[in-house]
């Protein structure tokens, strides 16, 4: 199957310091990959290099094909991809209304209200609300409610459950399976490994900067592939 995010011999880092060492890494129409690694692995680096926020210095980012490397990051935003960054990623000092708004212009705003408080309804009761004010869960919801507004093509998630309580974990991973069920593709870094894998199509595994593993849900169940990589056991 022709991928619909495909990353090939990518290389990146800050400053003289190389973070990742020519990845591989197809991402299929519809498909959820999770993208798992240790601290330190390049696996932040290797999304914000995908989304534009940090700049590739060789390889190649393909979107349905068309290499977006060269792009900015709010062209390939508009091409369909999606980041959700590791910290929420919302602007705090405006309300969730106005958060909501400044992804889908005013035009669009009564639709986009809907669908996200369909899916978030604790998000309808706080629309006037700062997103600063919110409690973490509130403001992952919201960060995450971007990716159900905007209508992107592939989501890149960065560890959306950090500092969440299991019920609002529940919710997140309930709406990222909504996104995959929607046919949305996904590509996941998350630190709950089992719950990563439980909706994932493919394992991919980064250490210190290059893939060391690719293959399926079913590969992983033993917990022998996060022991040879990860050093602990699923």
């Amino acid at each position: 199957m022709p991928a619909l995010l495909e990353v090939t011999g990518l290389r990146s880092g800050y400053g003289r310091n190389e973070v990742l060492h020519g990845v591989d890494l197809r991402v299929p129409p519809g498909a959820a990959v999770a993208l798992l690694g240790s601290n330190g692995a390049g696996k932040t680096t290797l999304l914000k290099t995908i989304a534009g926020l940090v700049p590739a210095r060789e390889g190649h980012v393909l979107l349905r094909g068309t290499p977006v490397e060269r792009r900015p990051a709010n062209a390939r935003a508009r091409a369909g991809l999606c980041l959700i960054p590791e910290g929420r990623g919302i602007f705090r000092r405006l309300t969730v209304r106005e958060n909501l708004t400044m992804q889908v212009g005013r035009r669009h705003l009564n639709g986009t209200l809907e669908k996200a408080t369909a899916r978030f309804p604790r998000l309808g009761e706080r629309m006037n609300q700062l997103a600063g004010t919110l409690s973490g869960g509130e403001q992952q919801m919201l960060a995450l409610a971007r990716a159900l507004v905007t209508d992107p093509d592939v989501v890149l998630a960065d560890e959306l459950s950090v500092g969440l309580s299991p019920v609002i974990v529940d919710v997140i991973f309930e709406a990222l399976a909504g996104l995959r069920a929607e046919g949305k593709s996904l590509l996941l870094v998350e630190q709950y490994v089992e719950r990563a894998i439980g909706i994932a199509d493919y394992v991919y595994i980064l250490q210190k900067g290059e893939i060391v593993f690719v293959g399926e849900p079913s590969q992983c169940a033993s917990g022998v592939v996060f022991a040879r990589y990860l050093g602990a056991s699923a």
